[in-house]
């Protein structure tokens, strides 16, 4: 039996080196030394008998027994960090939750309604993991994030939230720019373009049957936060969520003309991995949130 229940802190290094495919990486995650990582590998393929990884010209790769055997254990080794947080964390119904979540729907959707949820859950505390973290459900101090896309992540459940209604804003009337009375009036105005939607303008102006500009030129921009910004000096149009713009709308620092959005297949999400689901923080947040988006999109 001793070959079959390898020590938990091998399999811990094993998954560790096969997902960053380095030593030395693998060492910094592990905050341990080169030679402890590679000395924890051998005594893993001699505990089984089995050899895990090739090496080649220093470099280092995962055998197909190797390749296998991470399939089967990564999951099971995230499970049971997750069983153990919940355990630790729970007793009292509550406990820590790590979310991820993208800057602009965090700053102006998610943070005005999270006064909501400490009232309701006053014994769950939420930490912020950085957004560029945000797609990696292996690391043991991320249990959930908000993404954008079609819902569609590898080995994660997701439950959509809002942005499927895209709006489009133009400056403030004062501000001295033409006004957009109708789609073709966009032909005038020079196009503000998100980096992570690039076929905004192309939806729009096939949605509206405007063949009088170029959907892909004009300056581009990596937040919705920005282009929000820059629409509001008078830097030109864009598409927003409306999700993210309806305060300004209401406040009139940009104009959404009648009649001028359309629907996307992107929007955002709210995710996790398979070996959190049950995860009792994560459950009673996941409850909550979707039930605060209803309507989001009206």
């Amino acid at each position: 039996m001793r070959r079959l229940r390898p020590p938990l802190h091998l399999l811990r290094t094993f998954s560790t080196v096969a997902r960053f495919g380095s030593i030395s990486r693998a060492a910094e995650a592990l905050h341990v030394t080169q030679g402890a990582v590679s000395k924890q590998i051998q005594e893993l393929e001699r505990w089984i008998d089995v050899p895990l990884f090739e090496r080649a010209r220093k470099r280092l790769s995962l055998t197909p027994a190797g390749e296998r055997y991470h399939t089967v254990i990564r999951p099971l080794l995230a499970q049971l960090e997750a069983a153990t947080l919940d355990l630790i964390t729970s007793g009292d119904g509550g406990g820590a939750l790590h979310l991820s979540t993208l800057p602009t729907f965090g700053a102006k959707w998610l943070i005005p309604r999270l006064p909501d949820f400490q009232h309701r859950h006053p014994q769950v505390a939420l930490h912020f993991v950085p957004y560029v973290h945000g797609y990696d459900f292996t690391r043991p101090d991320l249990d959930c994030s908000i993404l954008f896309g079609e819902g569609h992540w590898p080995d994660a459940h997701a439950h959509y939230l809002a942005g499927s209604d895209v709006v489009l804003i133009a400056p403030p009337e004062a501000s001295g720019v033409p006004s957009v009375e109708t789609p073709d009036d966009v032909s005038r105005h020079t196009l503000l373009q998100h980096v992570s939607v690039p076929q905004a303008w192309l939806q729009w102006s096939d949605t509206h049957a405007v063949h009088t500009i170029d959907p892909l030129a004009g300056p581009q921009f990596d937040q919705f936060h920005t282009l929000i910004r820059a629409v509001m000096v008078g830097m030109g149009l864009a598409l927003v969520p409306r999700c993210l713009v309806q305060d300004e709308i209401t406040a009139g620092l940009v104009v959404a003309p009648a009649g001028m959005s359309y629907r996307s297949n992107s929007g955002y999400w709210f995710c996790y991995p398979e070996a959190r689901a049950n995860q009792a923080t994560l459950t009673r947040f996941k409850d909550w949130l979707v039930a605060a988006a209803v309507g989001a999109d009206q």
